[in-house]
């Protein structure tokens, strides 16, 4: 999270500045210089292809690729897995990171389907705004206020693009007074519509009344053209749609929805744009806009809710683990966000986790599935290391002493759970493999029982679909095809007394598994009925809700 609570103490010698070969002052400068964010969006809004569009604009791709892949468009780049496009969703986490103009632009894109909420979570962790994405027809959709709620807790600042513009939908109006009332954020447009929803002209900038036209290409795959005008010759060419876009523009400033950059940073209010990211409609001034108003990293507050300056030494913690990026080498990288200090390819690193030493020789920037040696990184840079199979989700990396640690990352409560077995028992081996490969990237929790035994582990997931990844990632990358029985269990919680086991074995509706990575006992039960009734006939009985629990 952002900083915003203790002061720095200049006389504590564990704050003095990282010593770099550049001087003192380069660390402050180089994160000033980055803005880093993540997407959020309901499934289908059209995240993925905003997230190409805002790659084309900054001229790091010269072709915008389409979530399908239609129309002789190439698929995204950020979606990258074959399930992904095969499906046309979001469901690995990219990172992207390119220049735009004096500015480094580190891009995070996020699995849109609820299935996956654990893993945008931890991208969430990760950055320092958020753009909210919402579709003109549909406005506010239940995933995206889900993740609007985790933006909220975490304290960072949202900027809102109303997209698919160029599709029929719903009043510039009514949406805006729908983010006001059901998610009391004031919208702040930068930009209106100029023609309704699914006849769009181009917006007016409300700062300058100037008139930007939009004419789109072929396809929509390269950069819409755009030509700015005056609002006298807007209002020649334009006529009432003009007119209309003005006088709403003006009713916005008498309700006080012009832009306050302190009610922006505090998530009071939320800058609104209107856009078409398939045609390439609007994301140049959401992507200057982005620039120009949301925060630079800023201090982060540690596991002993001390302010980190941005100076101090190298730190940093790992918010993903994915394989499979690299067919060819089946290689496992882990994404870590730069939070102090200048990064170093080579550098010896502290494992805060394990107090060991860490080489980085092996570290890369991201493209989407792209990768490049990265020789130095900043606060909000997000690092890959290549083959750090000693680091786990959540895990802090630093330099000097005292150790650092940040706060471990939260733990979502399952909700459905399958015995996960091998369709050739020959291949146990390489099923073993997947099972542990999976964990530890959090694609799904496992969990063990001297009932069940090894071989028969049971696969713990907050979506069904998490299955479906396993199941294709196991056959994919170990050849292992994926036998799954479900159970009957809906509820997870943890087993505060370990000695209180034989009490749900008993009950002869749930039962007791110990989870992997953290060896947590917990218990599961089909039903809330279930919970109760035990509690009920043993108050002694000890149980805690894992919503708001962490991995320890």
């Amino acid at each position: 999270m952002t900083a915003t609570g203790p002061d720095l103490d200049p006389s504590d010698p564990t704050d003095a500045p990282a010593a770099t070969g550049k001087g003192s002052s380069v660390v402050p400068a180089e994160a000033g210089r980055r803005r880093t964010f993540g997407v959020i969006s309901h499934p289908d809004a059209g995240k993925s292809t905003l997230t190409e569009a805002l790659a084309l604009h900054a001229r790091v791709i010269s072709e915008a690729g389409a979530v399908h892949g239609k129309a002789g468009r190439k698929g995204v780049v950020s979606d990258w897995l074959a399930m992904e496009q095969a499906r046309g969703i979001s469901i690995t986490s990219a990172a992207l990171q390119f220049g735009y103009g004096d500015t480094v632009i580190n891009l995070l894109d996020t699995p849109g389907h609820a299935d996956f909420s654990e893993d945008t979570y931890r991208v969430l962790s990760a950055v320092d705004s958020a753009v909210m994405l919402l579709d003109a027809a549909k406005g506010l959709e239940p995933q995206t206020l889900k993740l609007f709620d985790v933006c909220r807790h975490r304290g960072i600042p949202v900027v809102t693009f109303v997209n698919k513009w160029d599709r029929p939908g719903r009043e510039a109006l009514e949406l805006c007074d729908e983010i006001s009332t059901r998610i009391n954020l004031t919208p702040m447009p930068l930009n209106w519509p100029v023609g309704e929803a699914g006849r769009f002209r181009g917006v007016l900038d409300r700062a300058s009344g100037e008139f930007t036209r939009f004419t789109r290409t072929a396809g929509g795959a390269t950069l819409a053209t755009e030509e700015t005008m005056s609002a006298e010759r807007a209002a020649e060419e334009e006529g009432e749609d003009w007119t209309r876009a003005v006088e709403e523009s003006e009713l916005l400033s008498l309700s006080g929805s012009d832009f306050d950059q302190e009610a922006f940073l505090s998530g009071k209010a939320t800058p609104v744009l209107f856009g078409a990211g398939v045609l390439n409609m609007g994301v140049r001034q959401l992507l200057d806009s982005i620039v120009r108003l949301s925060p630079a990293p800023a201090p982060r507050v540690d596991a002993d809710e001390k302010a980190r300056a941005l100076d101090k030494p190298f730190s940093g913690f790992v918010f993903k683990v994915q394989t499979g990026m690299d067919p060819a080498h089946r290689d496992r990288v882990a994404f870590v966000r730069v939070c102090s200090g200048r990064f170093e390819r080579g550098m010896v690193v502290t494992h805060a986790q394990t107090g060991r030493p860490f080489s980085t020789k092996y570290a890369q920037q991201m493209f989407g599935r792209e990768r490049n040696t990265v020789d130095e990184a900043f606060p909000g840079d997000v690092v890959g290391l290549v083959n750090a199979n000693a680091l786990q989700v959540g895990d802090t990396l630093h330099v000097g002493k005292p150790a650092v640690r940040f706060p471990r990352l939260p733990s979502f409560a399952p909700e459905h759970f399958s015995i996960a077995r091998p369709s050739d028992l020959g291949r146990a081996k390489q099923f073993r493999k997947g099972i542990q490969q999976l964990e530890e990237e959090g694609v799904v929790q496992v969990l063990r029982s001297d009932r069940r035994g090894d071989a028969a582990p049971v696969l713990a997931a907050v979506g069904p679909m998490q299955f479906e990844v396993a199941a294709h990632r196991i056959e994919a990358e170990f050849g292992v095809k994926l036998l799954l029985d479900r159970l009957p269990y809906r509820i997870a919680r943890i087993l505060v007394q370990p000695e209180q086991r034989s009490i749900v074995d008993r009950s002869g509706r749930a039962e007791v598994l110990r989870r992997d990575r953290d060896g947590v006992d917990l218990a599961l039960f089909p039903d809330p009925v279930a919970v109760g009734s035990l509690q009920r006939l043993h108050p002694e009985f000890k149980l805690e809700s894992l919503v708001a629990g962490t991995d320890d």
